[in-house]
Formats: C-alpha cells, sequence, structure tokens
C-alpha cells in the first residue's frame, strides 16, 4: 500500500530525521520518504501487517501533526 500525507511541524532536517524515525518503528514499512519543502511524507507499507491508522500515530506521538 502506498500512502502520501501532510505533515504539519517540519522545519529542519532534524524534524526529517524525527518523521522518518518514527515511521520505521512500525513493523511493515518497507519504505519512506520525506519531502521537507512539500511537508509531504510518502510511505509504503505492508497493509497486513501495519495499518495508515497506526503510521499516523507515531508521528503524531513525536509532536507532529498529519493534516
Amino acid at each position: 500500500m502506498k500512502s502520501v500525507l501532510k505533515v504539519a511541524g517540519m522545519y529542519k532536517s532534524i524534524d526529517v530525521r524525527k518523521v522518518q524515525s518514527a515511521i520505521a518503528s512500525n513493523e511493515g514499512v518497507i519504505a519512506s520518504e520525506v519531502a521537507l519543502d512539500k511537508k509531504e511524507v510518502t510511505i509504503i507499507y505492508n497493509d497486513v501487517v501495519t495499518n495508515l491508522d497506526d503510521i499516523i500515530d507515531k508521528i503524531e506521538d513525536m509532536g507532529y501533526t498529519v493534516i
């Protein structure tokens, strides 16, 4: 499954690393790419193992808002 999320609160490269870390902590995530300039995250994941709500929760637990 592929999803693109808008994430508010990302301003610097450290934010990119935090968001990537939050995404990677979900078992079933295959790949992710963060576009800081667009404030977007593209995620490819196995929807049998994880779901988008779990991924969003991890991002929001890091202090960011998924729009």
